[in-house]
């Protein structure tokens, strides 16, 4: 049996508020999934997959509802409010204890697909005789549709940067929970039990408003379990998640929980990057940096009086802010983003390559290692041949590029990807304790090599006996046969993905 409702425009916009906070659920999973377990198309693809099919199951038991449905669906909506809400706290929290959690994660998406596809088609069985049908399933569609593009703007536009998941999901649980008591006072004529529902969405409320207001507490919380040292910053980016921790000895920065450095021994790392080419540099030079936002290779590229200009492109302005700013890290950067040699670029490394015009003397690339296709593309053969655009004849380029030891497939592979577009390579590496055995390759038009000539400034690691060293492979490191990473394909994400696949 189905009452005739007394406002079905409020129904009516009960479904943008379903479309909206279903998609914003399943963004939330998508991303976390990102931060958490890397590969995105993979994780957004099998996400997508799951919540759809779960919205046919929830469509498909709607017809198993046949009396009170004004009644279940303000139910629905209460649950929906509760799971979303408390998503991706749940999900951040159990990350460190769950023995299988992509299980969890796909167990919990399924679920939300599911009462949310129970709804939409319970709002058309209870709106059924207020509109004709091509009418009603008019409406009804584009009220979903447009929530799903209000979803998907807001989302990475608005919600990530300046809320972060949890307090995002929380919101969008206080609106599935609203929508349901505001329908509860508009039906308290239809009997006493949709007062209890509308006690119940209040109190589901006020539990969802209190997460949303201690968000920050759980989230520290979840990183604390995380990270075996104290978390002293920790931010959301419309591109990462952003941590950093410290102890006695040294601060940490990690980006979607992968360690990028440690203050006790970067400078092994950045000396390595840096020093092999810019010791060749001898005249006035100009610099282009592609990642770095951390300002440490700066740091030691403008150790060198020669250098006139340093252009650096990072897409993430609030790391180049982070280390702009806090006075421990402008300490350990010796406040290079601020010098005025430095023009600082918050693009796309791959579309400001395709724009640029200038040509460098040197190019230093320290971009985060290739386990996703966002970055894995900054390492393809297309890349590149964009970057030679920005080369004169006797530019020295340098890559950092994982590890030989550890992922010997993909240290090759971007070697022959270079060497691919006609750049000659000489590979080498480092040893960084954080790390372990790090690789870098140095490419120019001509046959790179190393100079041979002292160095002419103070290093903590580098000798003109450890430079000799760098480029010699033992047999565990040594060259591999790979397939060339092209854009169309990405198989150094593949190959990336299943070295360290034992580390994760």
């Amino acid at each position: 049996m189905v009452r005739k409702v007394s406002t079905p425009n409020l129904l009516l916009f009960s479904v943008l508020v379903v479309a909206t906070c279903g998609l914003i659920y399943e963004l939330i999973a998508g991303t976390l999934a990102s931060y958490l377990l890397g590969d995105s198309v993979t994780q957004f693809s099998i996400i997508i997959g799951v919540y759809l099919f779960s919205m046919g199951i929830g469509s498909w038991l709607s017809k198993y509802f046949e009396r009170n449905l004004l009644s279940w669906f303000i139910q629905i909506e209460i649950l929906v409010g509760l799971v979303g809400g408390f998503s991706s706290s749940a999900l951040f929290i159990l990350f460190e204890f769950a023995g299988s959690f992509q299980l969890v994660l796909y167990g919990l998406v399924m679920l939300t697909g599911i009462l949310v596809g129970l709804e939409i088609p319970l709002i058309m069985r209870i709106l059924k005789d207020e509109f004709d049908f091509t009418d009603l399933v008019s409406r009804v569609f584009t009220f979903d549709y447009i929530g799903a593009l209000v979803a998907s703007l807001v989302f990475p536009l608005v919600l990530v940067p300046f809320l972060g998941l949890v307090k995002t999901s929380f919101l969008f649980g206080i609106l599935n929970v609203g929508v349901a008591i505001a329908l509860c006072i508009q039906l308290k004529h239809l009997g006493k039990w949709f007062s209890v529902l509308k006690r119940i969405g209040f109190a589901a409320l006020i539990i969802l408003v209190a997460g949303f207001i201690l968000s920050e507490k759980i989230v520290q919380f979840s990183e604390s379990l995380s990270y075996a040292e104290p978390v002293i910053f920790a931010k959301s980016s419309p591109y990462q998640r952003i941590v950093l921790t410290r102890n006695r000895k040294e601060l940490r920065l990690y980006l979607n929980g992968n360690l990028q450095f440690s203050s006790a021994d970067e400078y092994r790392y950045h000396e390595a990057l840096v020093h092999p080419v810019m010791q060749q540099l001898k005249d006035s030079c100009s610099v282009l940096i592609l990642g770095g936002g951390d300002g440490l290779a700066l740091r030691e590229i403008l150790r060198y009086s020669n250098v006139k200009k340093v252009d650096l492109v990072d897409l993430d302005e609030a790391v180049t802010h982070l280390f702009s700013s806090n006075s421990l890290l402008t300490d350990l950067n010796q406040n290079s983003l601020s010098n005025p040699k430095v023009s600082v670029h918050h693009k796309d490394a791959f579309q400001w390559l395709k724009t640029n015009t200038k040509a460098f003397d040197a190019i230093i690339i320290d971009f985060p290692d290739p386990g996703n296709y966002s970055v894995g593309k900054l390492y393809t053969q297309t890349f590149y041949k964009l970057l030679k655009k920005s080369m004169q004849p006797k530019t020295l380029v340098v890559v950092q590029s994982t590890s030989p030891l550890v992922a010997p497939k993909s240290f090759w592979c971007v070697n022959q990807t270079m060497e691919s577009v006609g750049l000659q390579t000489l590979p080498y590496h480092a040893f960084v304790p954080s790390f372990g055995e790090w690789g870098f390759i140095l490419a120019s038009f001509d046959k790179p090599s190393f100079a041979t000539e002292n160095i002419s400034l103070p290093m903590r690691f580098l000798t003109n006996e450890t430079i000799k060293t760098m480029s010699s492979f033992s047999a565990d490191m040594s060259k591999q046969t790979t397939e060339v990473n092209k854009l169309n394909n990405q198989i150094l994400v593949h190959y990336f993905e299943k070295e360290w696949a034992i580390y994760q």
